[in-house]
């Protein structure tokens, strides 16, 4: 077993003040699109407004508008009653104010359209965004199941954000139906981590110049946390489906106010409906429990992840008496964490770790706190409020895919000018030849000016699908 550093986490080291009243957060750019409406305002479940995607964002023309007349049988959000469908790449481009800071994009997918020329279950296609390959090859799972929202935060240095969709090779087509653009808090990805293998523990820095696919999202021991008890909208599940084991954990429940502090986890990096919930162990007698609280998450093998644990010390009855250790698949990454030493001895005052680890080839991680050496009799023994699994990009800028965003564009032209070239050369040759057959018929079999308008025949070969945006 390598030696475990301590882990003392830099975003607390600024402890000035508890923020028990923190004002909403309220982001710099903020784009809310219901992609194919022709409304000027949609109104989702969650109270937000989205404008239509015919406006200064899509900067394509040759789109098609999907509209679903019986999208209530699918679905209680009016976001799903259209879609922006594309045969060729399709670019939305959104100002950016907030330069130098991450962004969260969300990608709204639900293929429920019976009247489009389509099967939406049946394309595949990519999703790139400055630089990053955030989808490739990406399908939509068939079944009843509910919309598809891919999340992601990526680091925006310059003043838009550019965002396409390219139809793969094999389908020709594609589709979305809502995107979100918000410039995501500064705190909300720190820039050192702790990287953790069965070899080594150490610091890693300049995590935030990376993406992030959010993968998981779990409120440890508390309910679903929907949007709009979440300050950035977030969606957090319930620990049902991952929890390993559950002999000797105990759900707990928090009736008073969570404190904020400076320098600590903020609302924007967890809300209150996560620290005021916990699952934990607590030793009835003079022994400490011998059993872990385990999680166990399905992830992509050979990819990065980032993991952050949420920790919120709701049921001791006093400071200094919660000791524990903390597992990331298996290997010891925080030892003896004492939770008053790293929250200004204040209860009910939260923090975060995050651990970066490589998944390897099982397709498995697994979390875990458990007791320590240092933990008491008649005391909490392990405890944890929430869950954070994130895919990294890797070094070619995408997630999971040993594919770069410039290859995916580049392939798309080069697939598409073996089709356009002996198109427009076929155009030419029929042309040339007709016009050569009038001079001939006529007596003349000199060379004129050739007819160069050939829009029509271009329209009928670009318009597949009736109904296109102007």
């Amino acid at each position: 077993m390598a030696t475990v550093v301590k882990f003392i986490s830099l975003t607390l080291c600024l402890y000035i003040f508890p923020l028990s009243l923190v004002c909403a957060f309220s982001p710099t750019d903020h784009y809310l699109v219901n992609c194919g409406s022709g409304a000027a305002e949609t109104v989702d479940p969650d109270h937000r407004v989205f404008t239509g995607d015919e406006s200064e964002f899509l900067i394509s023309t040759r789109t098609n508008r999907l509209v679903e007349a019986d999208f209530q049988l699918y679905s209680s959000s009016p976001l799903y009653q259209t879609a922006r469908g594309f045969t060729r790449p399709a670019h939305y481009v959104f100002p950016i104010s907030d330069r130098g800071t991450p962004h969260l994009v969300r990608l709204h997918f639900h293929p429920r359209f019976t009247n489009s020329c389509c099967n939406c279950f049946e394309v595949e296609f990519h999703v790139v965004a400055n630089g990053f390959l955030l989808l490739y090859n990406f399908r939509v799972p068939r079944g009843d199941g509910p919309p598809i929202i891919k999340e992601f935060v990526i680091p925006v240095d310059f003043g838009k954000l550019e965002i396409t969709f390219i139809p793969s090779e094999s389908s020709e087509f594609g589709f979305v139906n809502a995107i979100e653009v918000l410039s995501a808090p500064k705190d909300l990805i720190a820039d050192v981590a702790q990287y953790v293998d069965s070899g080594k523990v150490e610091w890693i820095h300049g995590l935030s110049r990376n993406g992030f696919e959010t993968v998981h999202r779990v409120n440890v021991g508390g309910p679903k946390v929907t949007p709009f008890n979440d300050s950035l909208w977030r969606t957090w599940v319930t620990d049902d489906k991952y929890l390993q084991g559950r002999d000797g954990s105990e759900k707990v429940h928090f009736g008073g106010r969570i404190q904020y502090q400076m320098g600590g986890a903020s609302r924007e990096v967890g809300p209150d409906n996560v620290y005021n919930t916990a699952r934990i162990i607590k030793s009835s007698d003079d022994s400490t429990p011998k059993s872990n609280i385990t999680l166990t998450f399905e992830v992509e093998k050979g990819c990065r992840y980032m993991v952050r644990m949420h920790f919120c010390d709701i049921a001791s009855v006093s400071s200094g008496m919660i000791y524990f250790d903390v597992y990331v698949n298996g290997n010891l990454a925080y030892e003896n964490l004492d939770l008053s030493d790293v929250t200004n001895r204040l209860l009910a005052s939260p923090f975060y770790a995050d651990f970066v680890v490589d998944e390897g080839a099982l397709g498995n991680l697994v979390v875990s706190v458990g007791p320590s050496n240092m933990s008491l009799p008649h005391a909490v023994d392990g405890l944890v409020n929430g869950i954070e699994v994130w895919r990294m990009n890797n070094s070619m800028g995408s997630f999971g895919e040993e594919v770069s965003a410039e290859y995916v564009r580049a392939s798309w032209r080069r697939g598409h000018t073996g089709v356009l070239l002996p198109l427009a050369a076929a155009v030419f040759l029929l042309l040339t030849a007709s016009v050569f057959m009038v001079r001939k018929k006529n007596g003349h079999v000199g060379w004129s000016r050739l007819p160069v308008d050939v829009s029509e025949t271009n329209s009928k070969f670009d318009n597949q699908f009736s109904s296109v945006k102007a």
